[in-house]
């Protein structure tokens, strides 16, 4: 039997969400309607804040991420409610959001809930998914204790990891060719993997994010524990508050198997009763032989490429699923082929007043030629925003263009302490074969590629300090036929900033 419900609250702007989208939406909010009251219903305690944002080119931009008490939103927003719980349910047909006892009509709804990590095995105690503030301590709580990892997946998460651990092996196993496949080709990951198997002498390049505090964490805990919630996601450079070492003093000692997944999961006394041989930690790349385990471990786990490693514990970084599970029951919403509920080109899902942003939502509309959906930070922050001015000029009964930062695709990061910027059709997305590519490589200092198609320069990778995002960028927006220029756009003795000033 339901809790009976006090009676309703009305507002005319609800949000759902306390990560970087519905904190940067319920804002903007906020701002557009200084007299409106806007509600933000969030399962977390803390809440996700952009801070120290830097516009660093037309299109592409860095801030911090920073975890706060939802106290701290109030006191900048004296507008923003913000409520602590998990929304039980929607009734779309009657405007009206139910949360633990409450419910809440509204006239425009932003539904920025997120997503949650796809496990590779559900309810295994020696699988990790790596994806909010707490699942992220609760990894370096395990890692102390340990001797050897495996960690499965080929995406950021992965990727910063397997580079941040140190005094502990680690197997990583990837279903691609190459690392990294979400970001680079072959030729970038060559570029980072020599990086990855050297030891890590270098100072790390200059902190531009700031660290997770620690304010609202246990109150956060018990919060979790008692509703089940799943928390926001991770910041960028979330791993820099945490101190990565296993049990070991080495710095790196990586093994990596590419082209296969993880076929069977064996608990300790399974795997000792299937007779089975797991193998040692490959001492040289090169060095192809064979030597069985002797050691005991807590899990093993057989791949498809038949070999078996026993570790302690196993890292699933295997991507995301969008949190939708509590909004579609009983509401007609149109979902993507990945989970995520469709939106238009002013971020409105197919249901009447009901707008979605961030790792939730399925971009629906036809795209710019040289921009693409991904679950990354930026985005996020970029879809809050839009989604804001769409409900504001809707609720006004205007009309409001697209904004600028969805004509292209601009995300600056950082792998293996080196500045990675991607632009565009990067990985010639959806080229086909009708493009050619331009490189430069520089052994430890940068990797350019451009990707032109009929003499116009459609992505590029840049990693490591070159200065060209700026022109890249404006390059590709521009369209200008580059057919002229060949080979001497990457000439590293030309300054072609000169050439298109």
């Amino acid at each position: 039997m339901e809790a009976p419900c006090s009676s309703p609250t009305a507002g005319k702007f609800v949000v759902v969400g306390g990560g970087i989208a519905g904190v940067t939406c319920a804002e903007q909010l906020a701002i557009n309607f200084p007299s409106e009251d806007i509600l933000l219903i969030t399962a977390s305690p803390v809440i996700k804040a952009v801070t120290n944002f830097k516009q660093v080119s037309e299109v592409l931009e860095e801030f911090d991420v920073e975890e706060q008490p939802s106290t701290m939103l109030e006191n900048r927003f004296p507008n923003i409610k913000v409520m602590e719980s998990g929304v039980k349910q929607l009734k779309s047909k009657e405007h009206c959001v139910l949360e633990d006892g409450h419910q809440h009509i509204y006239k425009k709804l932003c539904l920025c809930a997120g997503a949650k990590p796809k496990l590779i095995c559900e309810g295994n105690p020696y699988v990790l998914g790596i994806r909010d503030t707490d699942s992220a301590q609760e990894f370096q709580k395990q890692l102390t204790k340990a001797k050897r990892i495996m960690i499965i997946g080929n995406g950021g998460i992965a990727l910063e990891l397997v580079y941040e651990i140190e005094g502990c092996e680690v197997i990583w196993v990837i279903k691609d060719k190459a690392i990294g496949n979400t970001f680079f080709d072959a030729g970038a990951a060559e570029f980072l993997t020599s990086k990855l198997i050297d030891e890590k002498p270098e100072a790390k390049i200059a902190q531009k994010r700031t660290r997770y505090t620690t304010e609202g964490r246990k109150k956060e805990a018990q919060a979790r524990a008692n509703a089940g919630n799943v928390g926001s996601a991770l910041g960028p450079d979330w791993h820099e508050g945490l101190d990565l070492k296993g049990t070991k003093e080495f710095s790196h000692k990586i093994h990596i198997e590419t082209m296969c997944e993880v076929k069977k999961i064996y608990l300790q006394e399974e795997f000792r009763i299937s007779e089975k041989k797991s193998l040692t930690f490959p001492r040289d790349h090169h060095d192809q032989s064979v030597t069985t385990d002797k050691e005991i471990w807590p899990v093993y786990v057989e791949l498809t490429n038949e070999k078996i490693y026993g570790c302690d514990f196993i890292v699933s970084a295997t991507g995301v699923t969008p949190n939708t599970e509590p909004f579609l029951c009983g509401n007609n919403f149109d979902v993507g082929e990945d989970g995520g509920l469709k939106v238009d080109d002013h971020m409105h899902t197919s249901l009447p007043d009901i707008y979605a942003a961030g790792d939730i939502c399925t971009a629906a509309w036809h795209p710019s030629p040289v921009w693409q959906q991904m679950r990354l930070w930026t985005q996020a922050r970029q879809m809050g925003w839009y989604a804001a001015k769409c409900m504001a000029a809707a609720s006004v009964g205007e009309s409001i263009d697209m904004d600028f930062s969805f004509e292209l695709f601009a995300h600056v990061t950082k792998f293996f302490n080196y500045k990675v910027v991607l632009l565009g059709k990067y990985n010639a997305q959806g080229l086909g074969s009708n493009h050619e590519l331009l490189l430069r490589c520089t052994k430890g200092q940068e990797y350019i590629k451009a990707v032109l198609q009929n003499g116009r320069m459609m992505g590029a990778v840049l990693i490591g300090e070159t200065d060209l995002e700026e022109t890249f960028e404006n390059l590709i927006l521009n369209q200008m036929n580059l057919s002229a220029y060949g080979e001497d756009l990457l000439d590293p003795n030309i300054d072609i900033e000169d050439y298109f000033d």
